[in-house]
């Protein structure tokens, strides 16, 4: 299992930063992804989280409204991208994705999965 988290940046309060994580060397059947965060000084937190099918969703209620995910399937090549609008300085972290050997998805919580990618810096500005 492989995974990799990119897209992050410095952006004005209000605007949009789409992170993207690239999973590779296993099939997301029975597996769903999750989006967590980490800001210095506070404990990771799930931010959002989608099954490999697609078919299930779920969104922390501090993000439910701005973030959305999503999941792109092309054979051996599988994208899963979180589009964050409306962004506020709160939303400052360093953002990871993880893969979770469950094929659905109704939160987040970081204890419960077990491969995960580097994170990529998101800072918002006010």
């Amino acid at each position: 299992v492989q995974l990799q988290a990119s897209g992050g940046g410095l952006v004005q309060a209000g605007g949009s930063l789409r992170l993207s994580c690239a999973a590779s060397g296993f099939n997301l059947d029975g597996y769903n992804i999750g989006w967590f965060r980490q800001a210095p000084g506070k404990e990771r937190e799930g931010v959002s989280c989608i099954s490999g099918s697609g078919g299930s969703t779920y969104y922390a209620d501090a993000v439910k409204g701005r973030f959305t995910i999503s999941i792109s399937r092309d054979n051996a090549k599988n994208t899963v991208y979180l589009q964050m609008n409306s962004l506020k300085p709160e939303d400052t972290a360093v953002y990871y994705c993880a893969a979770k050997n469950y094929y659905y998805c109704s939160g987040a919580y970081p204890l419960s999965y077990r491969s995960w990618g580097q994170g990529t810096q998101v800072t918002v500005s006010s």
